[in-house]
Parts: structure tokens; C-alpha cells; sequence
């Protein structure tokens, strides 16, 4: 995975609900797969952020270990300006 892959990917396992450590999963869909347009058509288009859905399952085959973790401040920042948020993209 590339280094900025990984940013993107540790930051939602920063921000995500729940107790715990941080993690990032890789996996593989087991079935049909679709660029996210919500993301990709969107925001980025061309799916420079990877970002995919199915209605089918995805198998985890790994977890990533290394990544650049958020600081305790830079986490606050990011859940202040998520709480603000009304739907719009946040850079």
C-alpha cells in the first residue's frame, strides 16, 4: 500500500466509533464491485482515494500495522470539524 493510501486509511480508523486500538483492514470483495460515485464522481474523479462499494461481502486477508497515526490534537481538530459538518465533503 502507498504511503498516502495509508493516510487516508488511518485517519478513518482514527475517527471511527468504538473503543479499541486503531485498524486498517485489507480485504477483498468476494463478489461484483463499483467505484463509490459519491466519492469518485464527486470529489475525485478518476478514484484517486480507492474508494469502492458491493453489495456482496468482503473477505479480510491482512491488516495494515504501519501508518502515520494522528496526533491527540490533530483527532480533535478532525472530530470538531466532522461534528460541524451538514453533509458536504471536508478536506
Amino acid at each position: 500500500m502507498k504511503k498516502k493510501e495509508l493516510i487516508s486509511y488511518g485517519l478513518a480508523a482514527a475517527l471511527a466509533i468504538g473503543e479499541g486500538r486503531e485498524r486498517v483492514y485489507k480485504i477483498e470483495p468476494t463478489g461484483e464491485f463499483e467505484n463509490d460515485p459519491n466519492v469518485t464522481d464527486k470529489k475525485f474523479p478518476g478514484n484517486l482515494t480507492r474508494s469502492y462499494r458491493s453489495q456482496e461481502p468482503l473477505r479480510i486477508i491482512g491488516e495494515e500495522t504501519e501508518w502515520a497515526k494522528l496526533t491527540p490534537t490533530e483527532r480533535s481538530e478532525w472530530r470538531k470539524n466532522l461534528a460541524k459538518n451538514k453533509g458536504e465533503i471536508i478536506n
